[in-house]
């Protein structure tokens, strides 16, 4: 990615979310921000419920031309209609949800903070590589994807990468020149004026 671009905005969904409310919050940030896509993180194993937002969702993300893919569900992409996978565990599942949804559908895979890992993901066909988390987070191992790997890839690799997780103005200035996407969730989400939270988040890339 040249110094020079811009990185696209990838808004991930809260875990938990009331859909009537939620869908009123995510149109108000789509229309006031330019977004590639969006991604339905939706946890639990209610596949009603999981769907019922996943229609939604879709008619909302579709109006405005923005893709809308699910965090793991692969059997829920096509029968409602989306646009893709996230896959959260590396390069493990890249190869089978290639083959089932076919060479149009977005397969994106979760890498953590491991280049091999998103060496192999790309490899194995995916559309894009993430990488996180890049800011403090309580969760997990409590290692960082630092801005030396999002270096690396954007000069070596050309799958396309994305930075999520802890992110902060001061993150969103020090990755923006080698990183082609800002993945964005619970940053703006607890706000209560969410789209307003997006636009101060990315103030440094204008």
């Amino acid at each position: 990615m040249a110094v020079n671009d811009r990185p696209q905005i990838y808004l991930v969904t809260p875990a938990e979310f009331e859909l009537e409310s939620f869908s009123d919050r995510l149109a108000a940030v789509l229309d006031a921000t330019a977004v590639a896509c969006v991604r339905l993180a939706l946890a639990g194993t209610d596949a009603d419920k999981i769907g019922r937002a996943a229609d939604a969702l879709r008619l909302l993300a579709h109006d405005r031309d923005v893709a809308l893919i699910i965090d793991s569900h692969l059997k829920l992409v096509e029968r409602h209609g989306l646009d893709g996978v996230h896959l959260p565990d590396g390069a493990r599942s890249v190869r089978s949800a290639r083959k089932e949804l076919g060479a149009d559908a977005i397969v994106g895979a979760f890498c953590g903070t491991s280049r091999h890992d998103g060496m192999n993901a790309g490899e194995a066909g995916a559309d894009y590589v993430s990488f996180g988390p890049v800011g403090d987070s309580p969760l997990g191992t409590g290692a960082r994807a630092e801005r030396d790997l999002f270096a690396w890839w954007s000069e070596m690799i050309e799958v396309p990468v994305v930075a999520e997780g802890g992110l902060t103005v001061e993150l969103v200035a020090d990755l923006a020149p080698v990183t082609d996407f800002f993945g964005i969730g619970e940053e703006i989400w607890s706000a209560g004026d969410p789209a307003g939270a997006l636009k101060a988040l990315l103030a440094p890339i204008g």
